[in-house]
C-alpha cells in the first residue's frame, strides 16, 4: 500500500457524499457483477470511469488500486441477507470508480463468502489482511460473525466497518472497529415503544438462544419494555435453537396461555423466522407479532405466505420510505440488476462502500492509522440508510428505524422512528 499525507481536518467533507446526489449522471449497468462467484475481486470495467454524455467530465483514475476487503456470507443461512448487502457494495463500487475512484485511484474489491461459518469467516479476514493486504474491511450481517472479524482487525491495526451487524458491542473489541447501523438497543427500544403505543402492556418472548444477535435484541427489549414509563410485563418466555425447523413445543405452551399476552416478540434470524410465522398461525396463535432487522428478507414472506400478513418489525432506513434518496437508489439497483431491491441490506452494503471511501478520501492516503482516524471523525456522512455521524467518541452511529408491516404479501413502511428513550449499550 502506499502512503500520503493525512489530511489535516479528518471532519471535513470530502467529495464522495457529493456523489450520491449526482449518481445520474454516471448509472450504468454493472452487467457482470450479477453473475459474479462467491469470492473474487472486482475491479471496473474497461471505461468506467468516463463520463455519460453530457455530464460533468470526471478524471480517469490512475495509478495503484486502493484494495479493500469485503466479506459477506453469500452461502448458508444468512445468504438472503448478505448476498444483497455484496451487490449493493459492488454498486458503489462500480459509481465510485465512474466517478472518479478516490483520491485520484482506483477502488478494487475483494469479496470473500463467509459461508455462514465461523472458521472460514476468520480465515477470510486473514486472508484479505495478510495475503491481499487490503487496507480496510467491510461487510457482514451479523454480530456472530462480525465480532472475531473485528479482533483479527484490531490486531492488523485494520479498520473494519460493519454494514449490518447490529450489537454495540462489537466496537469493544477495539478501536478498529465501526458500525454503519444503529444498535440493537434502538431497534429493539422502538419496538417496544411501538407496543407501548398500540395499549400493549403484555408479552410473551420467543429467543432464539444461540445467536449473540438475537440474545442482545431481546435483553434490550425487555429493558425498555419494562422501563416505568411503558410498565410492560414478560408474561412467558421461550427459546429454541438456531437451525431448528419445528417450533410446535414453544409455540403450544404460548397458545395455552392464559390469560393470553397483548403480542409476541420474537428474536429471530433471517432463516427461521417465516417457518415461526407459519407455524404460530397454524396452531391458531393469532397475537400480533413484532421483531427486528432479522425479518427483513423475502424469506419471511415465500416462507410464511399470507400467514405473514400484520407482523410489525423494525428495520433500517433507505429502501422503504418514499424519499429521494431511496428513490434513486431503488432506481440505480433495479437498472443494474434487473430486479427489484430484496432488502435493505442492499442499501446497507452500498452505503459501507461509500463511507469507507469517504474516510479515505478526508485521509488524503490509503494508510490505515490514517483512515481509521478519519473514519472515527466522520460527521453528517448522508447515506442512503441515513446520516452517520460517530460522536462522543463512539463507533455506532445514532440513527432512527424504519417501521414496517407486512400486508398483502409485501412489505409496507409505516414511518422513519426515532425512539424517546435508548436502553444503555453495556446491558447483558
Amino acid at each position: 500500500m502506499t502512503t500520503g499525507p493525512a489530511a489535516s481536518d479528518h471532519r471535513r467533507r470530502s467529495t464522495i457524499p457529493a456523489l450520491l446526489a449526482r449518481r445520474e449522471d454516471r448509472r450504468r449497468v454493472l452487467g457482470a457483477a450479477a453473475a459474479l462467484g462467491t469470492a473474487g475481486a472486482w475491479r471496473p470495467r474497461s471505461g468506467a470511469a468516463q463520463a455519460t454524455p453530457g455530464a460533468s467530465p470526471v478524471a480517469v483514475p490512475s495509478g495503484d488500486a486502493i484494495r479493500i476487503g469485503a466479506i459477506y456470507n453469500l452461502t448458508g443461512d444468512l445468504a438472503s441477507l448478505d448476498d444483497p448487502a455484496r451487490d449493493g457494495s459492488l454498486l458503489a463500487l462500480d459509481e465510485l470508480n465512474a466517478a472518479g475512484g478516490v483520491i485520484g485511484r482506483p477502488l478494487e474489491l475483494l469479496i470473500e463468502d463467509g459461508c455462514t461459518d465461523l472458521t472460514a469467516v476468520a480465515n477470510a479476514a486473514r486472508k484479505l489482511i495478510e495475503e491481499e493486504d487490503v487496507v480496510a474491511l467491510i461487510g457482514l450481517t451479523d454480530t456472530s460473525y462480525a465480532i472475531p472479524v473485528a479482533g483479527l482487525a484490531q490486531e492488523r491495526a485494520r479498520p473494519f466497518l460493519t454494514v449490518g451487524a447490529t450489537a454495540p458491542v462489537i466496537t469493544l473489541v477495539g478501536e478498529y472497529a465501526f458500525l454503519l447501523p444503529f444498535g440493537d438497543n434502538v431497534q429493539a427500544a422502538v419496538g417496544a415503544e411501538y407496543a407501548a403505543r398500540q395499549g400493549w402492556t403484555s408479552c410473551a418472548l420467543m429467543i432464539d438462544a444461540q445467536m449473540d444477535f438475537t440474545k442482545f435484541l431481546a435483553a434490550y427489549f425487555v429493558d425498555r419494555f419494562q422501563a416505568d414509563d411503558i410498565g410492560g410485563e414478560i408474561v412467558a418466555e421461550v427459546t429454541y435453537p438456531s437451525g431448528d425447523t419445528d417450533f410446535s413445543a414453544q409455540l403450544t405452551e404460548l397458545a395455552n396461555l392464559d390469560p393470553q399476552p397483548h403480542f409476541l416478540y420474537i428474536s429471530s434470524d433471517p432463516s427461521e423466522i417465516g417457518t415461526i410465522i407459519r407455524q404460530a398461525r397454524d396452531l391458531g396463535l393469532e397475537l400480533p407479532i413484532v421483531g427486528g432487522d432479522g425479518y427483513d428478507t423475502p424469506l419471511l414472506i415465500n416462507i410464511a405466505g399470507p400467514a405473514a400478513g400484520g407482523v410489525v418489525f423494525a428495520t433500517h432506513q433507505g429502501v422503504y420510505d418514499p424519499s429521494p434518496t431511496a428513490d434513486a437508489f431503488r432506481a440505480a439497483y433495479t437498472a443494474t440488476y434487473d430486479r427489484p431491491v430484496p432488502s435493505v441490506f442492499a442499501a446497507l452494503g452500498y452505503d459501507g462502500l461509500f463511507l469507507m471511501a469517504d474516510a479515505i478520501g478526508r485521509a488524503g492516503t490509503d494508510d490505515p492509522a490514517a483512515i481509521r482516524a478519519a473514519l472515527a471523525a466522520t460527521e453528517g456522512f448522508e447515506g442512503v440508510t441515513g446520516v452517520v455521524t460517530y460522536a462522543g467518541g463512539s463507533r455506532v452511529p445514532t440513527k432512527g428505524c424504519a417501521l414496517i408491516e407486512v400486508r398483502d404479501g409485501e412489505f409496507i413502511f409505516l414511518q422513519n422512528v426515532t425512539p424517546e428513550i435508548v436502553p444503555p449499550a453495556g446491558i447483558d
